[in-house]
């Protein structure tokens, strides 16, 4: 099976590449740096020449609302008329828990608008959503500091290893297209206002969390359910304290 990972060089791309392959997969990693460019639609038709899947894992190189919004706009679009015109049998890509629920994140905005050009273009597809990964709860902390106090919600928050995402998408690769939403989620849940301050002592960080109902995350809202799953999803095989203590 050929399979197309766009957005290949990176994090997610890189490791999925590794997995697919090993699994016996022809596997072409497609990005700016090797030619293939989503936004501008430069390249997709020779990079998708014969394959049966794509998988896209891009993401915005900013998150400025106008800017992330066109970005998934454009690179989704051009996406998959190229996957049409190619005959690719199943279009996946990798979206966010809670896209569908806190409008007021410029990002999951943008997350959720791509999903809907997904749903509405008549590839098979699957997408699934997944928490955030422990990898960005630096950047959660860092995002949400004054002076040494770090101010976050105290909605529900359930981060998962980006291992786990990589092995779901893996095996959503060699299953027939779902034609919906799978979501994904660590296995352990808390508020994130607590989850982070676990992460921050862990690390030796000497900041502290102050839990705060109206705080914002990257300058959204979160409703009671926060970032975590409300119905059934996959749990991520991987602990915290096991993420943490791996080299």
């Amino acid at each position: 099976m050929k399979i197309v990972i766009m957005g290949g060089t990176g994090l997610i791309g890189r490791k999925l590449g590794s997995i697919l392959k090993a699994k016996g997969h022809g596997v072409q990693a497609a990005s700016p740096s090797t030619g293939v460019d989503s936004v501008k639609g430069t390249g997709l038709s020779e990079a998708l020449a014969g394959a049966d899947v794509l998988i896209d894992v891009t993401n915005s190189p900013s998150f400025a609302a106008d800017d992330v919004m066109a970005f998934f706009r454009n690179s989704t679009t051009h996406l998959l008329a190229a996957a049409k015109n190619a005959g690719v049998s199943h279009y996946i890509t990798l979206s966010v828990v809670g896209v569908d629920r806190i409008p007021d994140s410029g990002y999951l905005r943008a997350k959720r608008a791509q999903e809907q050009l997904i749903e509405a273009a008549g590839v098979p597809y699957t997408i699934l959503r997944a928490t955030q990964f422990f990898e960005f709860l630096g950047a959660i902390a860092d995002g949400s500091t004054e002076g040494e106090a770090v101010y976050l919600p105290t909605a529900p928050f359930q981060p998962l290893a980006a291992d786990d995402v990589v092995a779901a998408l893996a095996d959503i690769t060699t299953q027939p297209p779902k034609n919906g939403v799978i979501e994904i989620a660590g296995p352990e849940a808390m508020s994130m206002a607590k989850f982070i301050q676990n992460f921050l002592s862990a690390k030796g960080d000497p900041r502290k969390v102050i839990p705060d109902t109206k705080a914002k995350y990257f300058g959204a809202l979160l409703d009671k359910e926060g970032l975590a799953p409300t119905g059934a999803c996959i749990s991520g095989a991987t602990r915290f304290a096991d993420w943490l203590a791996a080299p």
